[in-house]
Order: C-alpha cells, then structure tokens, then sequence
C-alpha cells in the first residue's frame, strides 16, 4: 500500500529489508527521504534515524518513522534520534503520509536553496560583508559605522586601456578574471578580504595583528606568481601596480536601506588608492607608514626613498619601493 501510494504521487521508491541494507542503499544512491518502521528486525528504526542523521550526506534529509503503536517510550525516543516526524497508525493512513512526506520534503528543498545562495553569496561578497550580514540577521539591527587600523592594498593593471583596444572583448574579459581571480587567491591566503573589485583591479583590507607585514607578503606574492596564470604570450601585457598604505579609516555600511555596501572609507583609503598610482607594473609603493610598521621584518626590504606629490594632498608624500630579501 505504501509503495503505491508513493508511486501514485510520483515518487520513485527503494526497499530495504533491514537497517544495514537501508545504510547500504543511502550511500550508494542520492536518497530524498526515508520512510522507515520503528520495529525493524535487528537494528531498529530508531537505531537507523540515528546513523542516518550522523553522514554529512543525510544531515537533513527527511526522516519520517512509522509505528502501529503509539507508546510513549517509543515516540520519545523517535523524535530524539533526530527523525523529522512520527507517524503512529494502524493500518498506515495513507493521506497523513502523502501529507507528511509532501511537507518535509518541500521543506528541505528550500533549506537547500537557501544554503545554496548563501554558498553562492560567498563567492561575491567580501569576509566582512558577510559577516555583518549574518549578524544584522540574527540582531535586526544594522551596525554603526566604526574606526579601525587597517592595511589597504591596491592593485591596478598596467596599460589596460591599450589592451581593450587589442584584444577581443570576451578573451580580454577571461584574462582580466584570471589574473584578479588569482589575486583574490592570494589575498585569502595572507589573511585579508577583497572589499571591492575596481574594473582592473581590486582594493584589499588586511586587519588584526601582523596586519601589516601580512599585506606586504601579499602584494610581493602577487607580482611574483601573477605570471604563472596568464598564457605566455599574454604575459608581457598583464602586468599590475601595486600601492599600499596603513591608518585610521571609518569602515561601516555605505548606502540607502534598499541598497547597502559595507566598506572602509576615508584618507587612509583615498592614499592607497594614489600610491598605487604611483606604481610602475610589477612594482610596489608603500607609505612611510608602512615602511615603519614593517621595516623589522626580515622578509621584506624597503628602498628608492622618494617624495612625490600626490593629487588631493597639500604636502608632498615620502614613499617607498617594497621588494622581498634574496
């Protein structure tokens, strides 16, 4: 009866005769929900709920259990493996299951699809972002903008302009996703996040301890693997600047209540941005700031101290050429 029923509704079904056969089937095939006696011969239906919940595969995949009796110990102990729902009868009411079954599992799909967008936001918004999201959700509450110390970190592609003119508008997008697909690779690794994409470019926050010396890392990462990602006979084109300056700047969400970015602003921010154009391709140019939080650190060398006039700034700025020590 119940495999008709099932069947009638459009579902495709698998038996199993024991609890070890039914594990068997689960990590064999894409299983959408278990409907499973309580009185199986052997391990019991409990007993199964249960191994089922523990596989990373079947965390939350509907578990419905079924009993002729409704014994109080026994539906306890149903609902304490962690099954997702109880159905006591005898015989078997066929509308409860087709009822029952239709809701969990309609139910778990849009888990799926939200964790599925969740995954998928990961991918276009920064750390940070994210988890301001996250706690905004849990509080109802958007946080006030805040001053921090932070290492802002700009890089720019060389002769962009030359090459939009050159190169086929599709190729020169995949390039242009490579090179910065790999620079967020990079960015990660040494510990900062992506706060936005800037065409041809991205714009990286490094916080915490070390901040610092870990941005430094990672900018003279990038020139020396960037390379390696772009075909040979591109390589001479794809070449980026690198400017990075370290303070205070007010970090917060920028924005209509419609449409919100969460972004660090400021002077310290608007100094990144100019030292990178300063930057010749696969070069660096840091602040004095950074040359004075870093200049310890025996894996970086700073050298070719130099004043320069940068736009928007009355006096002129002492800057500096990072490179690695051989």
């Amino acid at each position: 009866m119940v495999i008709e029923t099932l069947k009638s509704e459009g579902y495709q079904t698998v038996e199993a005769e024991s609890a070890g056969r039914a594990l068997e089937l689960a990590r064999s095939r894409p299983i959408d929900g278990f409907l499973i006696d309580i009185d199986l011969p052997g391990k019991s239906g409990v007993e199964l709920s249960r191994e089922l919940r523990s596989s990373e595969s079947h965390r939350t995949t509907p578990i419905v259990l079924y009993t002729q009796l409704g014994r109080h110990d026994s539906t306890v102990a149903a609902y304490d493996s962690r099954c997702n729902d109880v159905i006591v009868g005898d015989p078997l009411n066929a509308n409860v299951l087709k009822n029952r079954l239709k809701e969990h599992i309609q139910r778990t799909e849009h888990f799926e699809q939200l964790e599925r967008t969740r995954l998928t936001m990961i991918s276009y918004l920064s750390r940070r972002t994210l988890e301001v999201v996250s706690e905004t959700s849990q509080t109802g509450v958007i946080p006030p903008p805040e001053e921090r110390d932070l290492a802002i970190l700009f890089t720019d592609l060389r002769g962009f302009t030359a090459m939009s003119e050159e190169i086929q508008p599709v190729r020169l997008f995949e390039l242009v996703s490579t090179l910065l697909g790999h620079q967020v690779k990079v960015i990660h690794e040494f510990g900062g996040y992506v706060d936005k994409f800037g065409g041809d470019g991205v714009m990286a926050v490094f916080d915490g301890p070390g901040m610092v010396v870990q941005s430094c890392l990672c900018a003279l990462r990038i020139v020396e693997s960037s390379p390696q990602v772009i075909p040979e006979e591109s390589r001479g084109f794809w070449q980026s600047g690198i400017g990075i300056h370290t303070g205070r700047v007010v970090i917060g969400n920028i924005g209509s209540p419609d449409h919100l970015d969460y972004s660090a602003i400021g002077t310290t921010v608007n100094l990144a941005a100019r030292l990178c154009g300063q930057a010749q391709a696969t070069s660096i140019v840091v602040s004095k700031a950074v040359r004075d939080s870093a200049f310890a650190d025996s894996r970086v060398q700073f050298h070719s101290e130099r004043k320069v006039d940068i736009r928007g700034i009355r006096d002129q700025v002492t800057v500096y050429t990072l490179s690695g020590k051989s």
